[in-house]
């Protein structure tokens, strides 16, 4: 994942953007290779989907599949411009993706607001456009909601994880916040990309937290 650190440090204009593709240039597994769900639905009844970006996402979607409560976890590429980008494209910084996880959750089994103490503290949220090492766009901190409830949630979190990163010497949170209608499309990264950790236990991961423990605010009565 390192060879992306050369990638732009401003988001690429739209029309500046790699013009992509209107179908995906590679297939994608059905199931998930750790928890035999079904990758791309249909999930059991009540469960709901958020996108998360926490730098490389071979580590993001470890922390994820590992959680109790996640349903299903996959690797792709969010919130940018060019339709069905590759990984390589992504990695020039000229898509305008982040590396996103989708999460699919049971929320009577995990809480939003529980699911995003783990986004919070398994990352550090203020570095802009990158994460450890991992340097570039699409390195950045995202969500991206689906419901009312996980807008709520979001809103009191960040709120409240800003402060007590404030009084610890961060700076502010840089995490970019938009509905999942509003980011774009997720696009499933490529079979390799998948369950990565899984299947190269030893493999690079950038991922690594704060060490500030994120409160767990109240974010309405769903929350």
């Amino acid at each position: 994942m390192l060879f992306g650190s050369k990638s732009k440090s401003t988001l690429v204009a739209a029309d500046e953007a790699l013009p992509g593709r209107p179908t995906p240039p590679y297939d994608v597994p059905s199931t998930h290779a750790v928890l035999g769900t079904a990758l791309k639905g249909p999930w059991p009844e009540g469960t709901q989907t958020i996108y998360v970006a926490m730098g490389c996402f071979w580590g993001a979607e470890r922390i994820f599949w590992q959680t109790p409560g996640v349903v299903t976890t996959a690797a792709g590429y969010q919130g940018g411009t060019t339709p069905n980008p590759t990984y390589e494209q992504t990695c020039t910084g000229r898509t305008g993706h982040t590396e996103a996880v989708l999460v699919a959750y049971d929320p009577s089994v995990l809480s939003t607001t529980e699911l995003l103490k783990g986004f919070w503290e398994s990352h550090d949220p203020t570095q802009g456009f990158r994460q450890g090492n991992d340097r570039g766009t699409q390195y950045r901190s995202a969500v991206y909601w689906t419901t009312e409830e996980q807008r709520l949630a979001l809103e009191a979190s960040r709120a409240a994880y800003a402060e007590v990163l404030k009084q610890r010497g961060y700076g502010e949170i840089t995490t970019e916040i938009r509905s999942a209608a509003e980011a774009g499309e997720f696009f499933y990264a490529e079979d390799y990309h998948q369950q990565y950790l899984y299947k190269v236990p030893n493999g690079y991961c950038g991922i690594g937290g704060t060490g500030v423990s994120c409160p767990m605010p109240a974010a309405g009565p769903a929350a």
